[in-house]
Protein backbone atom coordinates (compact mmCIF):
# COMPACT_ATOMS: atom_id res chain seq x y z
CA UNK A 1 0.00 0.00 0.00
CA UNK A 2 1.61 3.19 -1.15
CA UNK A 3 1.19 6.40 1.57
CA UNK A 4 0.13 9.09 -0.41
CA UNK A 5 0.91 11.75 2.76
CA UNK A 6 4.70 10.53 2.88
CA UNK A 7 6.65 13.06 1.08
CA UNK A 8 9.85 11.27 -0.56
CA UNK A 9 12.46 11.52 -3.32
CA UNK A 10 11.87 9.15 -5.39
CA UNK A 11 14.00 8.18 -8.54
CA UNK A 12 12.46 6.68 -11.68
CA UNK A 13 14.56 3.92 -13.57
CA UNK A 14 13.03 2.28 -16.39
CA UNK A 15 14.75 0.50 -18.59
CA UNK A 16 14.22 -3.02 -20.42
CA UNK A 17 16.22 -4.99 -17.71
CA UNK A 18 16.94 -7.45 -20.84
CA UNK A 19 19.04 -8.71 -18.54
CA UNK A 20 19.68 -6.44 -15.65
CA UNK A 21 23.44 -5.79 -15.78
CA UNK A 22 26.64 -4.48 -13.91
CA UNK A 23 25.94 -1.22 -15.52
CA UNK A 24 22.57 -1.04 -14.55
CA UNK A 25 23.80 -1.53 -10.55
CA UNK A 26 26.76 1.01 -11.37
CA UNK A 27 23.86 3.74 -11.87
CA UNK A 28 21.37 2.52 -8.75
CA UNK A 29 24.61 2.81 -6.56
CA UNK A 30 24.95 6.62 -7.37
CA UNK A 31 20.93 7.18 -6.37
CA UNK A 32 21.38 6.36 -2.54
CA UNK A 33 20.78 9.91 -1.57
CA UNK A 34 17.21 8.78 -2.79
CA UNK A 35 14.47 7.78 -0.42
CA UNK A 36 13.00 4.78 -3.00
CA UNK A 37 14.39 4.14 -6.51
CA UNK A 38 12.04 1.77 -8.25
CA UNK A 39 12.95 -0.24 -11.67
CA UNK A 40 11.00 -0.28 -14.12
CA UNK A 41 11.34 -2.93 -16.10
CA UNK A 42 9.73 -2.36 -19.76
CA UNK A 43 6.49 -4.08 -20.60
CA UNK A 44 6.22 -3.35 -24.04
CA UNK A 45 9.13 -1.43 -25.77
CA UNK A 46 8.30 1.84 -26.95
CA UNK A 47 10.25 2.04 -29.99
CA UNK A 48 9.86 -1.85 -30.61
CA UNK A 49 13.20 -3.24 -29.52
CA UNK A 50 12.57 -7.43 -28.75
CA UNK A 51 12.97 -8.15 -24.75
CA UNK A 52 13.05 -11.89 -23.08
CA UNK A 53 9.88 -12.40 -21.34
CA UNK A 54 8.28 -10.15 -19.34
CA UNK A 55 7.62 -12.33 -16.48
CA UNK A 56 11.55 -13.62 -16.47
CA UNK A 57 13.05 -10.33 -16.94
CA UNK A 58 10.93 -9.31 -13.44
CA UNK A 59 12.87 -12.10 -11.60
CA UNK A 60 16.22 -11.25 -13.03
CA UNK A 61 15.39 -7.92 -11.68
CA UNK A 62 14.06 -9.04 -8.16
CA UNK A 63 17.26 -11.19 -8.03
CA UNK A 64 19.13 -7.98 -9.12
CA UNK A 65 17.71 -6.03 -6.38
CA UNK A 66 18.62 -8.51 -3.82
CA UNK A 67 22.19 -8.72 -4.71
CA UNK A 68 22.21 -4.88 -4.80
CA UNK A 69 22.47 -4.41 -1.41
CA UNK A 70 20.80 -0.87 -1.53
CA UNK A 71 17.52 -0.62 0.50
CA UNK A 72 16.50 2.21 -1.42
CA UNK A 73 15.41 -0.52 -4.20
CA UNK A 74 12.47 -1.88 -5.58
CA UNK A 75 10.95 -3.43 -8.31
CA UNK A 76 7.57 -0.99 -9.61
CA UNK A 77 5.33 -3.52 -12.09
CA UNK A 78 2.47 -1.18 -13.06
CA UNK A 79 3.84 -0.82 -16.65
CA UNK A 80 2.20 -4.45 -17.30
CA UNK A 81 -1.31 -2.81 -16.50
CA UNK A 82 -0.88 0.29 -18.05
CA UNK A 83 1.02 -1.43 -21.35
CA UNK A 84 -1.70 -3.95 -22.25
CA UNK A 85 -2.67 -1.76 -25.01
CA UNK A 86 0.67 -1.43 -26.28
CA UNK A 87 3.65 0.55 -25.65
CA UNK A 88 3.28 2.80 -22.49
CA UNK A 89 5.17 6.43 -22.54
CA UNK A 90 6.90 7.92 -19.98
CA UNK A 91 4.64 10.63 -19.68
CA UNK A 92 1.81 8.04 -19.17
CA UNK A 93 3.78 6.31 -16.78
CA UNK A 94 5.46 9.34 -14.66
CA UNK A 95 1.46 10.51 -14.18
CA UNK A 96 0.41 7.35 -12.56
CA UNK A 97 3.60 7.16 -10.19
CA UNK A 98 2.76 11.42 -9.34
CA UNK A 99 -0.73 10.26 -8.50
CA UNK A 100 0.60 7.01 -6.11
CA UNK A 101 2.82 9.55 -4.58
CA UNK A 102 1.24 12.79 -5.25
CA UNK A 103 3.28 15.04 -2.31
CA UNK A 104 6.79 13.15 -3.62
CA UNK A 105 9.17 14.66 -5.55
CA UNK A 106 10.23 12.16 -8.96
CA UNK A 107 13.30 12.04 -11.01
CA UNK A 108 13.57 10.40 -14.18
CA UNK A 109 16.59 8.64 -14.00
CA UNK A 110 17.74 7.62 -17.87
CA UNK A 111 20.82 6.11 -19.17
CA UNK A 112 22.95 7.64 -22.19
CA UNK A 113 20.97 5.45 -25.13
CA UNK A 114 17.81 7.17 -23.59
CA UNK A 115 19.22 10.62 -22.88
CA UNK A 116 20.70 11.06 -26.32
CA UNK A 117 17.19 10.03 -27.95
CA UNK A 118 15.33 12.08 -24.79
CA UNK A 119 13.64 14.64 -27.68
CA UNK A 120 11.79 11.78 -29.40
CA UNK A 121 9.96 10.75 -26.41
CA UNK A 122 6.56 11.34 -25.93
CA UNK A 123 5.57 14.85 -24.47
CA UNK A 124 9.53 15.02 -23.77
CA UNK A 125 9.44 18.85 -23.02
CA UNK A 126 6.37 18.25 -20.71
CA UNK A 127 8.48 15.85 -18.77
CA UNK A 128 10.91 18.53 -18.29
CA UNK A 129 8.68 21.42 -16.81
CA UNK A 130 6.75 18.69 -14.63
CA UNK A 131 9.56 16.70 -12.82
CA UNK A 132 13.30 16.57 -12.59
CA UNK A 133 15.19 14.43 -15.50
CA UNK A 134 18.82 13.04 -14.33
CA UNK A 135 21.01 11.60 -16.94
CA UNK A 136 22.87 8.87 -14.71
CA UNK A 137 25.83 7.05 -17.51
CA UNK A 138 27.08 3.60 -16.19
CA UNK A 139 30.43 3.92 -14.56
CA UNK A 140 30.59 0.35 -15.45
CA UNK A 141 31.35 -0.42 -18.90
CA UNK A 142 28.75 -3.18 -19.07
CA UNK A 143 25.60 -3.92 -21.68
CA UNK A 144 22.74 -6.22 -21.81
CA UNK A 145 24.03 -7.29 -25.07
CA UNK A 146 27.10 -8.15 -24.39
CA UNK A 147 25.38 -10.21 -22.02
CA UNK A 148 23.19 -11.62 -24.43
CA UNK A 149 26.25 -12.54 -26.81
CA UNK A 150 27.86 -14.55 -24.39
CA UNK A 151 25.34 -16.41 -24.08
CA UNK A 152 24.33 -17.29 -26.97
CA UNK A 153 28.06 -18.59 -26.98
CA UNK A 154 28.13 -20.30 -24.41
CA UNK A 155 30.41 -18.04 -22.43
CA UNK A 156 30.52 -17.28 -18.62
CA UNK A 157 28.42 -14.17 -17.86
CA UNK A 158 29.32 -14.07 -14.05
CA UNK A 159 31.52 -10.60 -14.68
CA UNK A 160 29.11 -8.79 -16.34
CA UNK A 161 26.01 -9.13 -13.93
CA UNK A 162 25.22 -10.14 -10.41
CA UNK A 163 25.30 -13.52 -8.79
CA UNK A 164 21.88 -14.30 -8.82
CA UNK A 165 20.86 -12.98 -12.45
CA UNK A 166 23.70 -14.83 -14.11
CA UNK A 167 22.42 -18.30 -12.12
CA UNK A 168 19.05 -17.41 -13.37
CA UNK A 169 19.47 -16.96 -16.81
CA UNK A 170 20.20 -19.16 -20.05
CA UNK A 171 20.37 -18.58 -23.59
CA UNK A 172 16.89 -20.09 -23.86
CA UNK A 173 15.75 -16.81 -22.22
CA UNK A 174 16.05 -15.08 -25.14
CA UNK A 175 15.02 -17.90 -27.91
CA UNK A 176 11.93 -15.71 -28.40
CA UNK A 177 13.26 -12.77 -28.91
CA UNK A 178 14.73 -13.53 -32.98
Amino acid sequence: MVNTDLHQKIAIFGSAFNPPSLGHLSVVQRLAHYDKVLLVPSYSHAWGKKMADFTKRCQWVKGFIEDAGCSNLDIYLDEKSLGEEGAVTTWALLNHIQKQYPNSDLTFVLGPDNFLSFAKFYRSQDILKRWSVLACPESVPVRSTEIRKRLEQDIDISDLTTPTVAANMTKIDFGAME
